[in-house]
C-alpha cells in the first residue's frame, strides 16, 4: 500500500510561472515531450545554470543532478577543458559550412581508440545518426525491412517509432500519429531476449537489410541483456547476410570508452553514436568498415548531408571530453563510485526487504521497483511506475533531481564525489522509507 508522499516545500514559482507562459509558445510548453513533468508531480523545473555535480533552477534551487543532460555530461556541469575549448573556439566563428581541422582531430581522437569501426561520419543528433545508419544499410543491402526491438528508442524516426522508448511509455502509447502506414510495414517489431521469434522472422522475410538493437536498452528501463543474447544476435544476422546496427547514443563513451561493442566484444556492423561525443553539444555520428562507410556520398551513392554537421564548436567540445574520458582508469573509477552508490541503497533494500533493485551497468543505473530482475518492457511494474512519482517528489524536496518517468534512468558523471553520493543515498534510503 503507497503511502502518499506529500512534501511539496520546493518553491517552483518562478519555474511555475516560466512554463505558463511556455505553455503559449510551444506545445505542451516545452521542446522535448518528457520534459513536461507529465508523469510526475508539479510544474518542471526550468534550470539556468550548473556546475560540477549540481543544477540550479531559476526559484534558486540547488540539486545533485543524476539526469545530467539525459547522458552526455559524464563530466558534469561546465567542465572547465570543456567551456574553455567551447570559448576560445566560438570566437574565431560558429559555423563555416566547410571541413575544419578540429574535424579531422576529433576523427582520429576517436578511430584510433575505437577498433570496431573504420571510418564514421558527423551529424547533428542521434536520431540523425540512426536516420543515417538505416538508410545505409538499405544502400549498402539493397534490402528494405529493418528489424527492432521493442523498448528500445531510436530517436523520432518514422519506422522506428514503433513500440518504442521511455517519452512514449511516459505517455501510454505505442506509436506516434503521423507515420504512415506503409513507412510501419516495412518495420518488424520483436519482444527483446527472444531468440526463437528473431530467427522465425529471419527465416520468413527475405527482404531483411539490418537489425537494429540498442545493445544497452537505456530508454525504457535499464533493461540489461546477456551478453551471450548479444553474440547469438550477431551469429543469426551472420547467418542470414543481415547487418547488425548498434544504438550506442546513450551507451558509446558512457560504459566505454568503446561504447557496448567494446563492453560486451561484439563487432556489430554500423554503429550510432550522440551526446557525449559533443561534451554537452548538439552531435551525433554513425561509424563502420570502410567497406560499408564506403557506401556514403561522395564516395557512394547513399546520400546525407548537414551543413551544421562536424561544426568547430561541437567538434571542440568534443574533443576537450573525450581527451578526458581517453585517461587511465576513467572508466573503473567511475564505475567503482557508482557501484558504492547503488550498493548502498540495494542493502538497505535488502535489508528491510523493499521489492526494488537498482539495475545498473557502468555509470548507469535506474529504480527497478520489483523482486525480479526485468529484460523486457512488459516486465515494468506499472505500481512501481507509481512508486517513483512518489520518490521523485520527495526527492526534488530534498535537493535530488532525477529524470522526470519512472522509465528514465540515472546518471553518474565523473563531477559527482564519492560524499556527495554516500549523502544522496542517505537521502534516497530516507525517501524509500517514506514510499515502502
Amino acid at each position: 500500500m503507497y503511502i502518499h508522499v506529500k512534501k511539496d516545500i520546493l518553491n517552483r514559482d518562478k519555474s511555475a510561472q516560466l512554463f505558463e507562459e511556455a505553455k503559449k509558445l510551444f506545445p505542451g510548453g516545452v521542446n522535448s515531450p518528457v520534459r513536461a513533468f507529465k508523469s510526475v508531480y508539479g510544474p518542471p523545473l526550468f534550470i539556468k545554470k550548473g556546475r560540477g555535480a549540481y543544477i540550479i533552477d531559476e526559484d534558486d534551487n540547488k540539486f545533485l543532478d543524476f539526469c545530467c543532460s539525459w547522458g552526455p555530461l559524464i563530466l558534469g556541469h561546465a567542465n572547465e577543458k570543456v567551456t574553455s575549448r567551447i570559448c576560445s573556439t566560438v570566437v574565431e566563428g560558429t559555423s563555416f559550412g566547410t571541413p575544419t581541422a578540429l574535424g579531422n582531430t576529433i576523427g582520429r581522437l576517436i578511430l584510433d581508440n575505437n577498433k570496431y569501426i573504420d571510418k564514421l561520419r558527423f551529424v547533428s543528433s542521434g536520431t540523425e545518426a540512426v536516420m543515417s545508419a538505416l538508410r545505409l544499410a538499405r544502400g549498402y543491402s539493397g534490402k528494405s525491412k529493418i528489424v527492432k526491438f521493442e523498448g528500445c528508442y531510436h530517436g523520432h524516426v518514422d519506422s522506428l517509432l514503433v513500440k518504442a522508448g521511455s517519452g512514449l511509455a511516459t505517455f501510454g502509447v505505442s506509436t506516434s500519429a503521423g507515420i504512415p502506414e506503409s513507412f510501419i510495414n516495412e518495420t518488424i517489431v520483436l519482444p527483446l531476449n527472444d531468440l526463437v521469434l528473431l530467427e522465425e522472422a529471419f527465416k520468413a522475410n527475405d527482404d531483411i537489410a539490418c537489425v537494429i538493437i540498442e545493445p544497452i536498452p537505456a530508454n525504457n528501463g535499464l533493461l540489461l541483456q546477456d551478453r551471450n543474447y548479444l553474440v547469438w544476435l550477431r551469429k543469426l544476422c551472420d547467418d542470414y547476410n543481415i547487418l547488425l546496427i548498434f544504438d550506442e547514443v546513450i551507451s558509446g563513451f558512457r560504459v566505454g570508452y568503446e561504447g557496448a561493442a567494446g563492453y560486451y566484444s561484439i563487432q556489430p556492423d554500423i554503429i550510432t553514436y550522440g551526446k557525449i561525443i559533443g561534451g554537452g553539444m548538439p552531435v551525433g555520428a554513425y561509424g563502420a568498415s570502410h567497406e560499408i562507410m564506403s557506401h556514403v556520398s561522395p564516395d557512394g551513392n547513399v546520400y546525407q548531408a548537414g551543413t551544421l554537421s562536424a561544426n568547430p564548436v561541437a567538434m571542440a567540445a568534443g574533443i576537450a571530453t573525450l581527451e578526458q574520458l581517453i585517461e587511465e582508469d576513467f572508466y573503473d573509477n567511475l564505475e567503482a563510485k557508482t557501484l558504492q552508490f547503488v550498493n548502498k541503497i540495494q542493502a538497505h533494500c535488502e535489508a528491510k526487504s523493499y521489492k526494488l533493485q537498482i539495475q545498473s551497468i557502468g555509470s548507469i543505473f535506474w529504480f527497478n521497483f520489483s523482486e525480479h530482475r526485468v529484460m523486457t518492457p512488459d516486465q515494468i511494474s506499472s505500481d512501481g511506475i507509481e512508486h517513483f512519482k512518489n520518490l521523485h517528489r520527495y526527492l526534488l524536496d530534498s535537493g535530488i533531481y532525477m529524470g522526470p518517468s519512472g522509465y528514465e534512468v540515472g546518471f553518474v558523471s565523473a563531477a559527482h564525489t564519492p560524499e556527495q553520493l554516500s549523502e544522496a543515498a542517505d537521502v534516497i534510503i530516507k525517501g524509500l522509507d517514506l514510499i515502502f
